[in-house]
C-alpha cells in the first residue's frame, strides 16, 4: 500500500502543476481568443484580425522554414551521433562525449542566444577567422535576414540536441544484444544494422522527439527577440508568430488577438502531434 500511495502522491503533484500551469492558462487564452476587450463573445473575429495583419503571412513563412531546418537537422544528426556513440560505448570516450553534448543544454535560452551573439560577431568571435573566410566582416552581414533560419537552427541544435542524443543513446542500449549479434552473423555491416534494425526500433523515440521539437519550434521567440534588440531591428520585431502575439499584446494593447495567435499555435501543435502519433503507431504494443 505504501508504494501505491507514493505513486499517487507523485501523480497528484504533477496533476496540480498541470492544472495550474497548463490547463488553466490554456482555458484563459481560449476565453480571450473568442471575446473582445469587454468580455463579449466575438466568434472568430480575433482570428480574422490576426490573419489579415500584413505581418502574419511572413511570420508563418519564417517559422515554417525554421522548423524545416530544425527538424531535419535534429533527426539526421541526433540519430547519427547517437549511433556513433553507441558503437564506441566500450571506451571512456563515449562518456566524455555524452557529457559534452549535454552541457550546452544547461544554459537557458536567453543565455544561449547571448553566447551566440558573441560567437557571430566577427570583431570578437573566437571563430572570426571562419566568418571572415566565408566573406562576413561585420555582425550585420552575418545576421542578414536570409541567414536567420540557419542561425536559429544552430542555436536550437546547440542547446537542445545534446539531451536528445543522450535519450537516443539510452534507447539504443535497450535493443537486445542478441538481435544485433544475429544481424552481425547474417553478414550485416554497420550501415545495414543501423538502417534496418536500430533506426526502425528507435521509431517511437524519434517520433516523440519530433513532436516535442515541433511544439517548441513553433514557439520561436527568445532568439529573434534578442537578436532584434542586439542588431537594432535587423531581425525584425515581428519575425515569428510569438513575437507578433507579443507585439499585439504589449504594443497594440490587443490581448484578444494575441490570444487568438496562441490558440492557433496550440491547434497546429495538436494536429501535427495527432498525425504523427496516428501514422507511427506510437501507442501500439511492440
Amino acid at each position: 500500500m505504501g508504494p501505491a500511495r507514493a505513486g499517487h502522491g507523485f501523480v497528484a503533484a504533477y496533476t496540480v502543476l498541470l492544472i495550474a500551469f497548463g490547463i488553466v492558462p490554456t482555458g484563459y487564452a481560449v476565453y480571450f481568443a473568442f471575446t473582445n476587450a469587454g468580455g463579449r463573445f466575438t466568434g472568430l473575429s480575433n482570428f480574422s484580425t490576426a490573419l489579415d495583419d500584413f505581418r502574419f503571412g511572413p511570420a508563418v513563412g519564417h517559422v515554417a522554414f525554421y522548423l524545416l531546418c530544425w527538424l531535419v537537422s535534429l533527426v539526421v544528426f541526433v540519430v547519427g551521433l547517437a549511433l556513433l556513440l553507441h558503437r564506441m560505448a566500450a571506451g571512456g570516450v563515449s562518456r566524455v562525449l555524452r557529457f559534452l553534448y549535454y552541457v550546452p543544454g544547461a544554459l537557458a535560452g536567453a543565455a544561449s542566444v547571448m553566447v551566440w551573439l558573441f560567437v557571430l560577431d566577427p570583431t570578437v568571435s573566437p571563430a572570426a577567422f571562419l566568418l571572415r573566410g566565408l566573406g562576413y566582416h561585420t555582425f550585420g552581414q552575418v545576421i542578414a535576414p536570409g541567414h536567420l533560419p540557419i542561425l536559429f537552427t544552430l542555436v536550437a541544435f546547440w542547446t537542445g540536441a545534446g539531451g536528445w542524443i543522450v535519450v537516443m543513446y539510452g534507447a539504443l542500449n535497450n535493443i537486445s544484444p542478441d538481435v544485433l549479434e544475429a544481424a552481425r552473423i547474417d553478414g550485416a555491416g554497420a550501415w545495414q544494422t543501423a538502417w534496418r534494425i536500430q533506426i526502425p526500433l528507435l521509431r517511437k523515440w524519434i517520433v516523440y522527439m519530433v513532436i516535442l521539437a515541433f511544439a517548441g519550434g513553433t514557439q520561436l521567440f527568445v532568439e529573434p527577440q534578442l537578436l532584434s534588440q542586439a542588431s537594432v531591428g535587423v531581425a525584425g520585431r515581428d519575425y515569428s508568430l510569438n513575437q507578433l502575439a507579443y507585439d499585439f499584446a504589449f504594443q497594440n494593447n490587443d490581448v484578444n488577438t494575441a490570444a487568438a495567435i496562441s490558440v492557433e499555435l496550440l491547434l497546429v501543435g495538436l494536429v501535427v502531434a495527432g498525425v504523427f502519433v496516428a501514422r507511427s503507431g506510437f501507442f501500439d504494443a511492440d
